[in-house]
Parts: C-alpha cells; sequence; structure tokens
C-alpha cells in the first residue's frame, strides 16, 4: 500500500511538472537604459517596468501563463531568438527585412520616426542631415537609423557613428562630440527630457515600427500574439499602456485601424507590418506611404557579404593600428615602470607598485569608460586616442612585470662583473642586463600583444568601429551571425599568426646558448 502511494506521489509529481512548465512564458529584452520600453523600476529595482513590460504581460495573460524577463544584450536579440533561449522577444526591436526573413515576426505593435537632434544652439544650422557634411552623426548600431546614416555619408559626406546604446550618443552630443544624433523619435524625447540644451526636429527622415520576436519555427506562438495584439488595439488595451507612457499619438491610431482591418495573416513586404524604402536622408517630411517606409531591397547572402567586405577590412585595420600604437605605448611604459620598480628608491617604487596593481586589479573595460566619459568634463579625449591610452595604460601594468621578472632573471654574479670592470648602473643595464631580459620577455611579450589585439574589441564601447563592432553590425543586418563569424575569425586570424611566426623568428635567432 505505501509503495503505491508513493508511485501515485511520484505520477502526479511527473504530470505536474510540465504543466508548471507551460505556465511561464520567457520574454527576452534589454533593461539597460531601456526606458521607457524595459527598466528597472526606480522604486523597486528588482521589478521591471516599460510598456514592452506591459505588453509582454498582456501576450503572457492571454495565453494564460506567467511572464518571465531574461536579460539580453538589445544586439543579440535576434540570435538568442533563434537558439530559443526566450519565446517571445519586445524591446523596442525594429521591423526589418532581414530579421522578418530569419524570424517569426509579429504583426507591429507600434509606428515611430527616425528623427534628427541637435544641440539648441544649432537648430537653424543643421536642419536636415545635407547640413551636416563633413559632421560627425550619431545613433545605435545595428538599426535602421545606423543604414540611414551610412546612405548620408555617401550622398551627404556625414561621419557615421555607431554606439552599443541609446544613452551615451545624446551625452556626447551635449558635449560636443558629435554634431547630431539620429534614433526615434521615443528615444529622442526621452533623451530631450534627461538632457538640456537638445533640439528634435520633428520632420520624419524615415518611418518604421516596433514589433514582436520569435524563433523561426514558432509560427503558431506567432498568431497567436497577432491575435492578441489585434485584439488590444480593438478594445483600446494598447492606447492606453502607450498613453499612461506618454508615447501615444495619433499614428498609432492611422496604424491600428489598417491592421485591424487587415487580413490576418503574417505581415509581408508589401503589408503595413514592414518597412519599405527610408525617407530621403536630409529631406524631413518624406514619409511616402503612411505606415510604410517604401522598399530596402532584400539582397541575397553573397551579395551582402560583397557588400560588408570594404567595410570589415577598414575595420581590420583600424584594429591592427590601435593594437600596434597600444602595444608600442605599452613596451614604452613598461619598460619605464619595471626599471623604476628595480632601480628606484622606496617611494618610486611604491607608487610604481599601486599603479600596476590597480591597472591590473580593475577591469579594462571600466578603465575605458572612466578616461572616455569620466574625464569628459576636464578632457573631451577623441573616442581613438582614448582607446589607445586605455589599452596602452592597461597593458602597461602587465609589460612591466614581465621585464621586472626578466631583469631580476638575469645573475647576479654578472652584474658583479660588470660592476668590477667599471661599468655605470646605466651601462650594465643597457649592455648586460637589458638584452638578456630581453630575450627572456620575449615569448610573454608575443603573447599579451595577440590578447592586446583581441581585447582591442572592447573599444566599440566608445564608439570606436573596429574588427569586431563592425561584424557585430553585419551579422545584425543579415540575421546570422554564421558568415560573419567566420570572417572575422579569419581576419584575427590573419592578423595573430604572422605574428606568432614572427616571435618564433626572433626567439630561435637570439636564443641563449644552452651549452
Amino acid at each position: 500500500m505505501r509503495t503505491r502511494l508513493y508511485l501515485l506521489v511520484l505520477l502526479a509529481l511527473a504530470a505536474a511538472a510540465p504543466l508548471g512548465a507551460q505556465q511561464i512564458l520567457r520574454w527576452g529584452g534589454d533593461a539597460e537604459g531601456g526606458a521607457p520600453f524595459v527598466e528597472a523600476d526606480p522604486r523597486d529595482p528588482s521589478k521591471l517596468v516599460g510598456f514592452d513590460v506591459e505588453i509582454a504581460e498582456l501576450i503572457a495573460s492571454k495565453l494564460g501563463r506567467t511572464p518571465q524577463f531574461l536579460q539580453v544584450q538589445f544586439t543579440s536579440l535576434d540570435q538568442s531568438a533563434k537558439r530559443g533561449d526566450f519565446e517571445i522577444g519586445l524591446s523596442g526591436i525594429e521591423d526589418i527585412p532581414a530579421r522578418r526573413q530569419s524570424l517569426a515576426a509579429s504583426i507591429p505593435y507600434y509606428e515611430f520616426r527616425e528623427v534628427l537632434t541637435v544641440r539648441d544652439g544649432d537648430r537653424g544650422r543643421y536642419r536636415s542631415l545635407a547640413d551636416l557634411k563633413g559632421r560627425r552623426v550619431a545613433t545605435l548600431g545595428g538599426t535602421m537609423a545606423y543604414d540611414l546614416l551610412l546612405d548620408a555619408e555617401r550622398t551627404h559626406g556625414i561621419t557615421a557613428v555607431s554606439y552599443d546604446d541609446d544613452v551615451h550618443p545624446y551625452s556626447d552630443l551635449v558635449l560636443g562630440r558629435v554634431d547630431g544624433v539620429v534614433l526615434d523619435n521615443v528615444l529622442a524625447d526621452r533623451a530631450m527630457r534627461r538632457n538640456t540644451g537638445l533640439f528634435t526636429h520633428p520632420g520624419a527622415l524615415a518611418v518604421g515600427h516596433y514589433i514582436v520576436i520569435t524563433a523561426p519555427e514558432n509560427t503558431a506562438l506567432r498568431d497567436q500574439v497577432d491575435r492578441i495584439l489585434r485584439d488590444a488595439m480593438k478594445d483600446g488595451t494598447l492606447e492606453a499602456v502607450f498613453k499612461k507612457w506618454n508615447v501615444w499619438n495619433e499614428d498609432q491610431s492611422e496604424l491600428y485601424a489598417r491592421l485591424v482591418n487587415a487580413p490576418s495573416t503574417p505581415s509581408t513586404p508589401s503589408t503595413p507590418g514592414t518597412l519599405g524604402t527610408p525617407g530621403t536622408p536630409g529631406t524631413p517630411g518624406t514619409l511616402g506611404t503612411p505606415g510604410t517606409l517604401g522598399t530596402l531591397g532584400t539582397p541575397g547572402t553573397g551579395e551582402k557579404v560583397r557588400s560588408y567586405l570594404p567595410s570589415l577590412f577598414r575595420a581590420a585595420l583600424i584594429t591592427l593600428v590601435l593594437s600596434f600604437a597600444a602595444m608600442a605605448l605599452a613596451v614604452a611604459l613598461g619598460v619605464l615602470i619595471a626599471t623604476g620598480r628595480v632601480y628606484g628608491d622606496r617611494f618610486s617604487r611604491s607608487l610604481l607598485t599601486i599603479y600596476v596593481e590597480v591597472m591590473r586589479g580593475t577591469p579594462v573595460l571600466l578603465q575605458l569608460f572612466v578616461i572616455y566619459y569620466g574625464l569628459a568634463s576636464m578632457i573631451r579625449l577623441p573616442a581613438f586616442i582614448a582607446a589607445l591610452l586605455g589599452l596602452g595604460l592597461n597593458y602597461a601594468a602587465y609589460e612591466s612585470e614581465i621585464y621586472r621578472s626578466a631583469l631580476e632573471a638575469v645573475p647576479r654574479g654578472q652584474l658583479d662583473a660588470a660592476r668590477i670592470l667599471g661599468f655605470t648602473r646605466m651601462q650594465t643595464l643597457r649592455l648586460v642586463r637589458a638584452p638578456q631580459a630581453f630575450r627572456l620577455a620575449l615569448a610573454p611579450m608575443t603573447n599579451d600583444f595577440v590578447a592586446l589585439l583581441k581585447d582591442s574589441s572592447l573599444v566599440s564601447m566608445l564608439t570606436v568601429v573596429e574588427l569586431t563592432k563592425q561584424t557585430q553590425i553585419f551579422a545584425t543586418n543579415i540575421g546570422s551571425w554564421v558568415i560573419p563569424g567566420l570572417l572575422c575569425a579569419l581576419l584575427y586570424l590573419a592578423m595573430s599568426l604572422p605574428l606568432g611566426y614572427l616571435a618564433r623568428r626572433l626567439e630561435e635567432r637570439w636564443r641563449m646558448p644552452t651549452v
């Protein structure tokens, strides 16, 4: 009898487990700087608020499930959806052809306008992208706005600057690092509230839509989401949500009227749920058909790869130049620090030791942020110079430890012999100690340079578009990491393997005799 009871309990638990699992609806978004889409509640950071949070809760409620949030970096949302990390994703996700081709995308639930924001004093000077010829204009990478700026680079001669978030473009605009920002009106309105001295031109450069995404095989779930969104459009639920967050306007009324009366089928390139051609850069107000963006076109993968290769090569060159320059700075400073720690007085050795431990004990990304953003009120360094200094100062600490240990590894008998022969301390260092220490330090120096080559990817946070950042933009625009990832890996190997070969040749040439 007892055994039967145990079996019944186990069977009940086994039956309840999948039922409990089915009650959870995992949804992905990015809460980093995500207001009013997704953000931590200022009153209770353990909770999330935002209109996308409320829409996710609405969808989960209508499906009879409990929403569970998964934090995903904005640029990785598409790939996470494909992997099945979450069931639906929404965080101000734009409706673009590549995304609709590679994922199951819902009908649009919000229509936005791409707008130009400038400093208030420049509102009469910079009215369009054409007025910004030769100027730096910022946006969020991997978005429609970034594509607009790339087009404007060719047609109007601006310089497009890509950021990993939508907060720093506006703060850099205030600081004068860029002369304009192109993003959607929701983000622009938020930036106007956060920053003083900015002005957003009301004319639209293009029109786009926010959508819900899910894995490409989840078409049944996508269709359910479409029905829920349409019902919420009909009964005013979505209108109430957007009014609560002060982002409702008449554009949404027109969008909903079209979608509610449209057939309940997945969006196609000719339906209001898709993009189309952006308005001509520099001519605000040219919107074309309401609710669409015209025709962006959907070139094949091979054509996209060929079109991105020049950008990848340019980004690889930036990575190489930055890495060489930062390593040269690190070697020069490392030699000085190591020499000071070996030959300096107690006070100098203490200061240099503190420097080494601080630089090695804190993340290089934090150091880059402090140099570029933290010191901006005192000195506004160009992004490339800040990246160079950040990497060079960080790696100088590691290099100094290599050189110090190499200097101390030279046999003391040779140093005593140099003193007996009448060598000064500098002559001993230059003629006896340093050459032998260099042979010992060569292998770890090479290893550090290869590591620096890869760590240079962090400087994309400072708007430097190096190889990894350009690859990320490439992958976002084609909706896949396979080909961009392979090309990126090949380029990194092409840069690092010759260095390793050169180091081995130098080691063989300068190797000390063992007999």
